[in-house]
């Protein structure tokens, strides 16, 4: 089927489903989101009601999952591609309608927060791998103009939320194992004790890997405890740890590579045995208080330490560079900051009115250290000291918004948020051949956004937003310069983006609803990987770039026993300008045109997913299909991954017991067993692209559930 066709199809079932609606009546019942959304920072608003892309994904205790990767449950959501690595080392690649999806590791470009606490740095590099699925209770993502109202991102919002223990909650624990020598082991206790709520989970995932040298464990803890003072004021406290130690990094492999054997690693990866080890601590304190019943007030308050030490493949002849800082990654990094905001409720010229203005500081404090990865004849090893530095990112952020209902069947949400990120670098390893490269660079924007919705109906909306996106580059991208020289690459801009997005919204009966949305956003600045040798990324400006496309879901229950959920994107992400690049290994000086109109690389042009659910009174089962088409790996288009279509299927059995329920389930991925490249290493220097996900793997596990 190709693109066009896609489309048609999709545009179809919308008109469709508003032709179903156009035929029914007033009276007919509308069930609206059961919970309350908090991505729009609306009080007294539902997510039905603004004009944004918002979706919510409930965490059930009734996953069939190994409750480890948080991405695992973001298939259903459009415009959202989620890429397993099969690496823990380098964590999920995660991309909101193509901003992102360049990033070689973390989380790039999308604002990430976990209860509240932001998981992305100042800078905006975030990381995935300590939210803990096992506690959490949904995850809420936000596309399109209002994701610029968090800050430094232009992409999108993705927010963590573990549930709020309450009397009567049941005690569970949970065990898997799967193919790889993959086990889990997890348990989560929630409850509530008078005026305390608790939610506190812990798991250990362990596993060696689909590919050679990939063997992982990972520790995670995450605790929540909500005291409710009286009636208008509530505290609540979130403690979360993650420990991974030594988790082997393959590395990518060229399509020769793939070809032969996906399954192996990188020789190089042997030879210096590439690694990542991760441990980080955090904590957040959140005071709500309502005052009367217009006013209500927020404040937060966190702190962490994040330490990461990871290996790289980096040749020792490159090392003999006295300026190169060597193939040993050293950070120690404090953060913290605090959050504080103001809400009313009322009316304006007897409207209902809603008004949220607050303001944030955000701050890292990192110690840099890089290592030679070698002693004497020996690789893979921490050896002599190559680079020293005291790095700092800060920022400062006042934001506003106003919703109101101007008439009765239209309404308003605008907003603006002031940012301003300083970077500073403070160089302690100063030699004859190696210059003093410390420095400082300060960026500020201002990103207004505005959406208007119409309501022909009570379940139907239709509304249109733009926004304007600020994202800096992070210290990472800082970090090294694209022609090979000393110092950090503070000649870089920030990418500013002009987002607009047109969409719809219709809820049916029970709880049946359809969104679409059509959206384009014009980037100017932007940032894009100059050159990747040896796992170390440099970046530069590239000019201008565009991302546009169509997006639609649709989720109905068939009957009291089949459930249906679809998904589908478009995506079309091309650079604007002609630019010069880098090309094969070594290169420091860009001499390879690229077109305007070429593609951005590692942007899926397609993606589907479709997932159908049967649930009987002790059994259930589901099989879930998810497509990705083609995805171009370098910035002239040389290569690229092949599109696929994978096959999941699971079944679950219950049983109910005086004390308590047993749960064993079972989940079968990639049924089919095709070959297929799970993620891309975006512009490898040494033609390593490609990252093979698994064939046919097999899951089972069982979970008790203590009933009190």
């Amino acid at each position: 089927m190709t693109a066009k066709q896609l489309i048609l199809v999709s545009l179809g079932l919308v008109l469709c489903c508003g032709s179903a609606h156009a035929q029914s009546t007033s009276s007919d019942p509308i069930t609206l989101d059961r919970i309350h959304v908090q991505a729009t920072r609306l009080i007294g608003v539902d997510d039905f009601d603004t004009p944004a892309s918002v979706n919510t994904v409930e965490l059930r205790d009734d996953d069939n999952g190994n409750a480890v990767n948080v991405s695992d449950a973001l298939g259903g959501v459009p415009g959202l591609l989620a890429r397993d690595r099969q690496n823990y080392a380098q964590d999920t690649q995660l991309s909101i309608r193509g901003f992102g999806a360049r990033s070689t590791f973390g989380v790039r470009g999308v604002r990430l927060f976990s209860d509240g606490i932001p998981a992305s740095m100042p800078d905006g590099q975030g990381q995935l791998s300590h939210f803990n699925a096992l506690g959490g209770e949904r995850i809420e993502i936000m596309r399109g103009p209002f994701s610029a109202l968090y800050g430094n991102s232009s992409g999108g919002v993705v927010q963590l939320w573990s549930a709020e223990g309450k009397e009567g909650d049941p005690w569970r624990i949970r065990a898997t194992a799967g193919s790889d020598d993959a086990y889990t082991l997890g348990a989560q206790l929630r409850g509530a004790s008078d005026d305390l709520g608790y939610n506190i989970a812990a798991s250990r995932f362990d596993t060696q890997g689909y590919r050679d040298h990939s063997a992982a464990r990972r520790d995670s803890l995450n605790a929540r405890f909500d005291f409710r003072l009286d009636p208008s004021r509530k505290l609540t406290l979130v403690l979360n740890h993650i420990d991974l130690p030594d988790a082997d990094d393959p590395l990518g492999l060229t399509r020769t590579q793939y070809r032969a054997d996906p399954r192996q690693a990188t020789s190089v990866a042997s030879q210096f045995d590439t690694r990542k080890s991760v441990r980080q601590s955090q904590g957040g304190l959140t005071y709500e208080q309502q005052v009367g019943d217009a006013q209500s007030w927020r404040a937060m308050a966190y702190a962490g330490r994040r330490a990461v030490e990871q290996f790289l493949a980096l040749p020792v002849a490159a090392q003999a560079n006295p300026l190169n800082a060597g193939g040993v990654i050293d950070l120690d990094s404090d953060y913290g900051g605090a959050d504080l905001r103001w809400s009313w409720q009322g009316e304006l010229v007897s409207k209902p009115f809603e008004f949220t203005a607050g303001a944030n500081f955000d701050r890292q404090d990192q110690a840099r250290r890089g290592y030679e990865n070698f002693i004497g004849a020996t690789l893979g090893v921490k050896g002599a000291l190559r680079r020293n530095e005291s790095d700092r990112v800060r920022n400062m952020d006042q934001f506003a918004q106003a919703w109101w209902r101007f008439a009765p069947r239209w309404s308003l949400l605008a907003g603006a948020r002031h940012s301003e990120v300083e970077f500073d670098a403070h160089d302690r390893y100063v030699t004859a051949n190696n210059p003093d490269d410390s420095g400082s660079v300060r960026y500020r924007d201002t990103t207004p956004v505005a959406g208007v919705m119409f309501e022909p109906s009570e379940a139907l909306r239709f509304y249109l937003s733009a926004g304007r996106g600020f994202e800096t580059p992070t210290f990472n991208e800082l970090g090294y310069r694209a022609d090979g020289g000393a110092g950090l690459a503070f000649d870089l801009q920030p990418a500013i983006s002009r987002n607009v997005e047109l969409g719809m919204k219709w809820r049916g009966e029970g709880d049946a609803r359809l969104e679409a949305a059509l959206f384009r956003a014009n980037t100017d600045d932007e940032l894009a990987v100059a050159r990747n040798v040896g796992g170390r990324s440099s970046f530069r400006n590239v000019g201008r770039a565009r991302r546009q496309g169509f997006e639609t879901s649709f989720e109905t229950a068939l009957s009291d026993r089949w459930r249906l959920q679809l998904a589908y994107t478009w995506l079309d992400a091309t650079f604007r300008s002609a630019y010069l690049v880098c090309t094969g290994a070594g290169c420091t000086v860009p001499s390879t045109p690229v077109a305007a109109g070429s593609r951005i690389p590692g942007v899926a042009r397609q993606q589907l997913f479709g997932r159908l659910q049967w649930r009987g009174s002790a059994w259930s089962a589901a099989a879930e299909a998810e497509g990705v088409s083609e995805v171009v790996v370098n910035d002239v288009g040389s290569e690229s991954a092949p599109g696929y279509f994978l096959l999941h299927l699971e079944a679950a059995r219950e049983w109910s017991f005086s004390a308590g329920g047993l749960r064993a389930f079972a989940r079968i991925d990639n049924a089919l067993d095709r070959n297929y490249i799970g993620s891309v290493i975006v512009n490898e220097g040494n033609g390593r692209f490609y990252e093979p996900g698994p064939g046919r793997t097999f899951l089972v596990g069982a979970q008790w559930t203590w009933s009190r």
